[in-house]
Formats: structure tokens, C-alpha cells, sequence
């Protein structure tokens, strides 16, 4: 997708790849989708367990569905309505826990205790990140001569998939993730060469607060150039921008890829830059600045 007014707006040429319409509202049904496809029938007949804010979690319900097993999601309690909706109508069973990375991880530990289940790690897994850079993948065959590639990182799950697959198609391309200055702990990872902890401050963008693992990190220094921090502010007014020019709803994780551009972090009248629309799950009782 293209936009005249947001290519002059951004001093560059802007090419947005779409995962908000994906199933599920998210790019989190490519890599659930491979990883639960992947299993053999005996881990099937079991379900799959993970944890997750949300689109992991509708993502990896949908994907079970599909193949017709169980899946059992860990939440926090303060996950956003809209996304705990959709997890429930893909027929997930949801656990709810405390707004913590250690409490997820210990609630859903305890469910592959209690169902024999496989993990299907929201992206500390080679599978979801193989499945993930399947969006790269289809944005170069589309126009494979861009010269910047902007995704949102959190885990790192899709900026991971993301940079394996531009970089072995195109190894001069820059591949540059997209961060909360709210949620900056994969910048600071990069500037410390070593993994550093989560924030404490609030950022709206609430599909990024999770953190690198050690897997991701170490595809990330290996592939990516830069990483690119963005304000609140900056993320509420992209939203708008994409919703005014490309009549398209982004939620506000969605929209942290498309903000260095748009607030002209980057710019270059003759750059071709790809930007990854990364959800649109977006809870219309909470939109921002209503």
C-alpha cells in the first residue's frame, strides 16, 4: 500500500506492507501458523501452550483451530478487551495472570505441567521467527528493490524473521527496528552489547513490552543496522496519519514502524522504504485522543 501525501509528509518514497488485515488482525498467524504446523500428530493430539498480551495469543488459538487441537493461553490481567475477545472466540482456554514477564512464564510452565502440551514461545522460537519472516519475504518479491526495511521490535520475534530474510535477499538493504522510547530496552541491549531489562514506564504500544531473548539478540547485532526509538506522541499521531491516509486502522504497536518515517527520522527524496503494519487489533473504546 502507497500513499502520495504520506511519501511527501516523510521526504521519502513509503511502501506499507499490511499485517494488520492479516487473520487474526496480526503478522503473529505466520509464525504460529508454521510452528503448529509443524508438530508432529503425537505433540498435536496434546494442544500447545504460551504466553502472550494478545495477538500471540489469538494467533496461536487461530492456528490451533485450523488444525483442530487445544491451545491454552496465559494473559496478563490487564491485557487489552478487544484482544482478549479474539483469543476467546478462536476457542482458546485462557489463564489470566499478573501483568509480569515472571508471571506469565511461570503460569504457563505450570499449564505444560498440567496438559502435556508443547510451548509455542511467543518468539524465542526458530520456528514463529522462520514463519514471521515470511512478511519480509513477500514485501521484497513485491518490490525487491527497497532500500530500508522498518519493523517493530519487542521480543524481537518479527524483526528477527524480518532481517534473515531481507539481508539473504538482499544484503545491502538496511533493516532498522522500531522501538517505544517507553519500552527501549533492545536499544539499549544494542548500545551495552549485552541483554539489559525491561522498562517500568508506561508506553501505549502494549504488543512491545516484552523483551530480546538471547536467541533474538544475537540475530539482531548480527543483521540489524539500527534501531529507532519513537515517543508516545509520535505513535498516537502516525496511528492518525495511517488512519486518515491509508483509511486503515493500526493499533499502536502497529504503528511505531511507520513513525521514524513519518516524523522524518529518516528521509531521502529517492529512498525506498518498506515499513511493516504490524497489528490492527486496536480496542475502539481506548483509541487515542477520542
Amino acid at each position: 500500500m502507497i500513499s502520495y501525501p504520506l511519501d511527501e509528509l516523510a521526504g521519502a518514497l513509503l511502501y506499507f506492507k499490511c499485517e494488520n488485515l492479516q487473520l487474526s488482525g496480526s503478522f503473529k498467524i505466520r509464525g504460529a501458523a508454521n510452528a503448529v504446523f509443524s508438530l508432529s500428530e503425537a505433540e498435536a493430539a496434546r494442544g500447545v501452550v504460551t504466553h502472550s498480551s494478545g495477538n500471540h495469543g489469538a494467533a496461536l488459538a487461530l492456528a490451533a483451530q485450523m488444525r483442530g487441537m487445544r491451545a491454552w493461553v496465559v494473559m496478563p490481567r490487564n491485557a487489552p478487551q478487544v484482544k482478549i475477545r479474539a483469543v476467546e472466540a478462536y476457542g482458546a482456554d485462557i489463564s489470566f495472570c499478573e501483568p509480569t514477564l515472571a508471571a506469565r512464564e511461570a503460569a504457563a510452565a505450570e499449564l505444560l505441567r498440567s496438559t502435556g502440551g508443547t510451548l509455542v514461545h511467543p518468539y524465542d522460537d526458530d520456528r514463529v521467527i522462520a514463519g514471521q519472516g515470511t512478511a519480509a519475504l513477500e514485501f521484497l518479491e513485491e518490490i525487491p528493490d527497497l532500500d530500508i526495511i522498518c519493523a517493530p521490535v519487542s521480543g524481537g520475534g518479527l524483526l528477527s524473521g524480518t532481517a534473515i530474510a531481507a539481508k539473504s535477499l538482499r544484503p545491502e538493504i538496511v533493516v532498522i527496528g522500531c522501538e517505544p522510547a517507553n519500552a527501549d530496552d533492545a536499544s539499549r541491549s544494542f548500545a551495552s552489547g549485552q541483554l539489559e531489562p525491561g522498562s517500568e514506564k508506561f508506553t501505549i504500544a502494549d504488543g512491545l513490552r516484552a523483551n530480546l531473548s538471547p536467541r533474538t539478540f544475537a540475530i539482531l547485532r548480527e543483521r540489524v543496522d539500527r534501531i529507532m526509538l519513537v515517543t508516545e506522541q509520535e505513535i498516537v499521531e502516525s496511528m492518525r496519519l495511517i488512519t486518515e491516509h491509508l483509511r486503515s486502522t493500526v493499533e499502536p504497536s502497529g504503528a511505531v514502524a511507520a513513525s521514524p518515517a513519518l516524523h522524518r527520522q529518516i528521509e531521502g527524496d529517492e529512498l525506498r522504504i518498506g515499513i511493516i503494519l504490524s497489528g490492527g487489533n486496536l480496542d475502539p473504546d481506548k483509541i487515542p485522543g477520542q
